[in-house]
């Protein structure tokens, strides 16, 4: 791995020390045991800084409360290290398969190696776990790791900073932090792969900027995820659902449903049980079990997203009154009816509490209205019937799909996670992870009697056996 880039770039000399550190800690690969000792130090680190994990979150939020944050951030990052450390032996065992007829008797497996060192840029919606998710996938494959958490997450990211600090050595995982031109200045490091999480518009950047270098990398976006209602659900028990999905984190996640295709005569029912499911979720007000929109910038698009569709002839409904007094950046859960197609609002990822309601009268209707647009993150889809949800699967595509439910397929540990098209590139959590930042390498052993002795020329002495393997190979390939 070249250090040039990271030697000649004088405005982030913190950077350059701590990719220096990286590089020059290569060495031989961790066992099995190191690697499980690694997240295991982590697990630890985590533990004696929770408090000060979920303060920091809620400070940069300007009002999150704890207990979403420990089943958002800190519950799924534990269970990711755990599922990690508890399959990482079989995940590394060398794995031997069968050989090419032709290449008899060699013998070929393949194993995974670690990359290098592991870039990852983390995302502000979710700080703790965007950040740190990636890194479990990279230490499980061995790799070293160089983490920048988001500068929209100040106080998280230097949360962070210190967390790493105290479980581990900077030629194993180094923190910077910084604002959006260190990120900048990490992409073009000649890393040996990089994921990044956040919008569409900045990861068009990191790709191109990797690109220089040939780095490989993982993007996760987002998009405009749908929730297909079909006529068939029962709304009392798929608008709860929905709308948790909808309001967790105030809307502010990359998998939330981003708009809500309903049958026209079950509008009304439809806004009926999101009012309920609003009251039973925050019974006592948006208050503290409603997470604040992480900026000033933020809230005021939100705003202005609202404002842009209600002077195009949207109906807005506001589902929770704004509470008495001083209450921070809070959007309060919106429904939006009739939203002009051409706003910003259906063109945009919302990344809020703001859900338009778009009429699909039928199931195709409501597939075409998806397929028009980019491929999404995730679709969300509301219908018991097994082969209604198949006809779905059949034709959609979209990085996830949840039936039924929204948004924890990502918890999902078996699971990937990832996107497609403008949603995303490549996919991690739980293997795939450790496939992801690892090389598959192949392997073939070849004995002392080998038949690619009779792969060389002279050709004329071998024509005859060459045309009967050739006779051979055409039938076995049209049988």
């Amino acid at each position: 791995m070249s250090q040039t880039t990271a030697s000649l770039d004088p405005d982030h000399p913190a950077l350059a020390l701590a990719f220096r550190h990286l590089s020059d800690a290569a060495g031989p690969r961790p066992d099995v045991t190191d690697r499980r000792k690694s997240l295991a130090a982590l697990a630890r680190a985590l533990g004696r800084h929770e408090d000060g994990l979920i303060a920091a979150v809620d400070a940069d939020f300007g009002g999150r409360t704890a207990a979403e944050t420990r089943l958002l951030e800190l519950l799924p990052l534990y269970d990711q290290i755990a599922h990690a450390r508890r399959h990482l032996r079989g995940w590394m065992r060398r794995r031997r398969v069968a050989g090419s007829r032709f290449l008899w008797p060699a013998r070929a497996f393949y194993e995974y190696q670690p990359l290098g060192v592991v870039g990852v840029i983390g995302a502000w919606n979710y700080p703790v776990l965007l950040t740190l998710g990636p890194m479990v996938d990279a230490l499980a494959a061995g790799n070293r790791v160089l983490v920048k958490p988001s500068e929209l997450a100040p106080r998280t990211a230097e949360a962070l900073a210190a967390l790493v600090a105290e479980a581990f050595p900077p030629g194993q995982v180094a923190v910077v932090t910084g604002d959006a031109a260190l990120a900048r200045a990490l992409t073009r490091l000649p890393l040996d792969h990089l994921v990044f999480t956040g919008s569409t518009r900045v990861g068009r950047e990191v790709m191109r900027a990797a690109a220089d270098n040939l780095t490989p990398v993982t993007l996760e976006l987002g998009g405009k995820s749908p929730a297909i209602l079909h006529d068939s659900a029962d709304l009392g028990r798929a608008v709860p659902r929905l709308m948790t999905g909808k309001l967790l984190n105030a809307g502010q996640t990359c998998v939330a449903p981003d708009y809500a295709l309903v049958p026209p005569s079950r509008m009304a029912e439809f806004e009926a049980e999101a009012r309920r499911a609003v009251a039973a979720l925050f019974p006592n007000g948006l208050n503290g079990d409603y997470t604040r929109i992480i900026s000033d910038r933020h809230l005021e698009r939100l705003k202005g997203l609202v404002a842009e569709a209600r002077e195009g002839g949207a109906r807005v409904v506001e589902l929770a009154p704004v509470p008495a007094g001083p209450n921070g950046r809070l959007m309060p859960p919106m429904l939006v009816f009739d939203a002009p197609e051409d706003s910003a609002l259906m063109r945009e990822e919302i990344f809020g509490p703001i859900l338009p309601v778009i009429p699909a009268p039928t199931l195709d209707d409501a597939l075409a209205f998806v397929n028009a647009r980019p491929r999404p993150l995730a679709l969300y889809c509301f219908a018991e019937d097994g082969a209604r949800q198949d006809e779905v699967l059949a034709r959609t595509m979209s990085g996830g799909v949840t039936f039924n439910d929204c948004m924890f397929h990502v918890g999902q540990l078996n699971l990937p996670f990832g996107g497609v098209g403008a949603s995303g590139t490549g996919e991690y959590h739980g293997f795939d992870g450790f496939a992801r930042f690892s090389k598959k390498r192949p392997v073939m052993v070849q004995p002392r009697l080998a038949s690619t002795g009779l792969a060389r020329p002279p050709w004329g002495a071998r024509r005859r056996l060459i045309g009967a393997m050739l006779a051979f190979a055409r039938r076995a390939a049209r049988r």
